[in-house]
């Protein structure tokens, strides 16, 4: 298990147009040779846009484009002509495929807060597309396929506990609260990758999550790498 802080997070986006982002990966001009990836994980970006900031039309290919908002809501716009509001509790997918332009905003009055996550699809090109699912339940696992990887989002109650997913790569984010995974204990932003989390004598989970407050998070099932 690999805790990494969100302290140790690289620091982005353009605060003086309102736009702060914070990397868990290698991204841009924070280059680390040793932090590219994690099983089909590119990116887990915290990003907080104040009213009227947002990502002009940029462009995306090859990659699986999941956002979980926090916070406010986002306004998502595309090259295929979709253009959507994204709310807290909602999953977002654009699947880049081949190639396709997006538009992110903050159109609201107050701030807004997603978490965006980057996969590596497992095959190259192919038409873009977009998927989104409202108020995700948490005994919802959400699949991404393309990626050979699942999202689970846990709520947490003081004293839950809830079971990591047994694959080859593992990724918890801690969206808000404070959790304990295994010895470790994690607060907001704080992240932790697993491999191969399981006792093989009688399949027993080795790590379990247990909330130390409300809490939530994102754990990512991933087949590999």
């Amino acid at each position: 298990m690999d805790v990494r802080r969100a302290a140790e997070r690289y620091p982005g986006g353009e605060p003086a147009a309102g736009i702060e982002s914070r990397h868990a990966f290698s991204f841009g001009p924070h280059y680390d040779p040793d932090n590219l990836r994690f099983g089909a994980l590119l990116a887990c970006n915290e990003e907080r846009l104040a009213p009227g900031a947002g990502f002009d039309e940029h462009p995306h290919s090859h990659t699986e484009i999941v956002t979980w908002v926090v916070e406010g809501e986002l306004t998502h716009r595309d090259s295929t002509g979709r253009e959507t509001r994204v709310r807290p509790g909602d999953v977002q997918r654009l699947s880049s495929a081949g190639g396709v332009r997006h538009v992110e905003r903050n159109d609201g009055a107050g701030p807004l807060v997603f978490v965006q996550m980057w996969l590596i699809p497992r095959e190259p090109g192919g038409d873009p597309a977009y998927e989104i699912v409202r108020d995700l339940a948490d005994s919802v696992p959400y699949a991404v396929p393309e990626a050979g990887a699942t999202l689970h989002v846990r709520r947490l109650v003081p004293g839950e506990h809830t079971a990591v997913p047994h694959a080859p790569y593992v990724y918890v984010h801690v969206v808000r609260g404070e959790v304990r995974l295994g010895d470790e204990q994690l607060g907001p932003g704080d992240a932790a990758r697993l491999t191969d989390e399981r006792d093989e004598r009688d399949g027993a989970d080795l790590v379990a999550v247990a909330g130390a407050g409300p809490a939530e998070l994102l754990l990512w099932e991933m087949a590999g790498g």
